[in-house]
């Protein structure tokens, strides 16, 4: 099951990617770049901070496969739509939900403390998003003011996640139902900019 949900982050992230460089006006070759990148960024960092080898997409050497495929598909479209932004919102939130639970449950396996585990399940959600947008000269999703929930609701999908499992229910279950969690909470706070309140900074004279 693991696998099957790691393999729809991979395509989701490259999708993100392809449509964020093709908005960018980006060549072939910065399309690639960008879609590895959001597909395997977070997942790249997660498995560096374990200590966990070989890297995922090396382990797996068909996932680069899959993004270069995805890339030179979308590629082919001729006009991408000016409306494009909307549309990023998906990949990117299917992305955030799928890579968020795999990177909470392969921190689990190697024994890490749950709430270690769900950072890095946070961290592989939000990272190579992080880093696609810094290349794309954005800035990111995640540093931006009044953005939004993004981080929280992998935070929280990563939680949900380790309840399931405290719960004795199925990975068949467990695993898309925290997925579709992370991925319903980001797109409904998009939908009605349900963000966390800022932290002001205030100076006594």
């Amino acid at each position: 099951m693991m696998l099957i949900i790691e393999v729809m982050a991979v395509i989701s992230g490259a999708i993100f990617g392809v449509l964020m460089a093709r908005r960018k006006g980006l060549d072939f070759v910065g399309v690639c770049t960008v879609a590895f990148i959001t597909s395997f960024g977070g997942g790249t960092v997660r498995d560096v901070l374990l200590d966990r080898h070989p890297l995922f997409w090396i382990q797996y050497s068909w996932y680069p496969v899959i993004v270069f495929f995805v890339a030179a598909v979308v590629s082919l479209i001729p006009k991408i739509p000016s409306n494009v932004e909307k549309w990023l919102a998906i990949p990117d939130a299917l992305g955030l939900g799928l890579f968020s639970v795999v990177g909470t449950e392969i921190a689990l396996e190697l024994k890490v403390a749950p709430f270690v585990a769900v950072l890095f399940g946070v961290i592989t959600g939000t990272f190579g998003g992080v880093i696609g947008e810094i290349v794309c000269n954005e800035v990111p999703t995640l540093f931006r003011p009044r953005t939004p929930l993004y981080a929280t609701c992998a935070f929280l999908g990563g939680w949900l996640l380790i309840v399931t499992k405290l719960a004795g229910i199925s990975d068949s279950i467990g695993f898309p139902g925290a997925a579709a969690f992370v991925v319903v909470l980001r797109l409904l706070a998009l939908r009605y900019r349900i963000g966390l309140r800022a932290v002001e900074h205030q100076i006594n004279g």
